[in-house]
């Protein structure tokens, strides 16, 4: 049986821990507003250096090099955007997970030694019942550990096609200028 302490306990670590993946989030989104904030006011200066270059232009050709001229910069500066947004994310993402696993863990290890209280005081001739539920309990720790290896492969090939989705955007060459 539990009691009013030890619920009290665990009432009061579950906040503390929910109070921490709070505050994980909230930084992730300051990094993310910062980014953003950081990003429009180059976009801003961008915007203001490309309009004095196009109404300089003597011809359209020139103006059709300065055009040109801007499509590798914003094909890099977009790739890397997403590459900053992506490394918020996994970094936010990763410390949430450990907050997770570390809980998971603890609320398991609370959950086997309750188990084994309850089975030490089973009655007798119920030997079979409890071998059926530490079955069943060792069948969901298994479960639960391919969940986890599952979902870190999936963000392992997430990563993985990001990288290689974003690497064409920075090395392709700049189309239009001319010699």
């Amino acid at each position: 049986m539990l009691t009013a302490e030890q619920i009290a306990s665990t009432n009061k670590a579950n906040f503390e821990t929910l109070l921490g993946l709070t505050n994980k989030a909230f930084e992730g989104v300051e990094k993310l507003v910062e980014l953003n904030l950081q990003v429009a006011k180059s976009a801003l200066g961008d915007s203001a250096e490309t309009s004095r270059a196009a109404l300089s232009a003597k011809d359209v050709q020139e103006l059709l090099a300065v055009q040109a001229g801007l499509l590798q910069p914003a094909a890099e500066k977009a790739s890397e955007y997403s590459r900053q947004v992506y490394e918020i994310a996994a970094a936010t993402k990763a410390e949430v997970n450990k907050v997770a696993a570390e809980t998971a863990a603890a609320t398991q290890q609370n959950f086997v030694s309750a188990f084994d209280a309850a089975i030490k005081n089973a009655p007798t001739g119920t030997e079979s019942g409890v071998a059926l539920l530490k079955s069943a309990v060792a069948a969901a720790n298994n479960a639960y550990e391919s969940l986890q290896k599952a979902a870190q492969q999936a963000t392992d090939y997430a990563e993985a096609n990001i990288t290689a989705a974003t690497a064409p955007a920075t090395k392709a060459p700049a189309k239009g200028k001319r010699a």
